[in-house]
């Protein structure tokens, strides 16, 4: 079995999906008025050209990458999104760098801020859709 540290079973991936069920009702029926988005899809593809992409970058910004930090958000209209994903949550990637190298804000491992994030993936189908899809 690997070592990876942070590695969870699908039993304990249920777990953290059904403790969000109440956060994602809430929103659902008092905020977004609408089965909103549970979950981000990104092709392996995507994944390995993107960290490619941040890696070069953060090189060239002159830090090291160290890691990724993955943020929770919401498409805006002026976005250029689909229609039926307007006001949907969706989840962004950010790169990171260790904290004696980070701009502004303190804390471990902070947001190259200069770089750029990834964000577009496919939506859950439908958007609320519970693990496993």
């Amino acid at each position: 079995m690997s070592n990876i540290n942070g590695l969870i079973t699908p039993s304990e991936a249920k777990k953290l999906n059904d403790a969000y069920t109440t956060r994602h009702t809430l929103i659902s029926k008092d905020i977004t008025k609408t089965d909103d988005n549970r979950s981000s899809w990104y092709s392996l593809k995507e994944l390995k050209a993107y960290l490619k992409h941040a890696e070069e970058q953060a090189e060239e910004l002159g830090f090291e990458m160290n890691g990724i930090r993955i943020y929770c958000g919401a498409h805006e209209p002026e976005e250029g999104c689909e229609s039926d994903a307007e006001g949907l949550t969706t989840l962004f990637l950010v790169p990171t760098t260790a904290a004696d190298e980070g701009k502004g804000g303190g804390g471990a491992n902070p947001d190259i801020s200069d770089a750029d994030g990834l964000n577009r993936g496919g939506e859950g189908k439908p958007p609320g859709a519970n693990y496993p899809q």
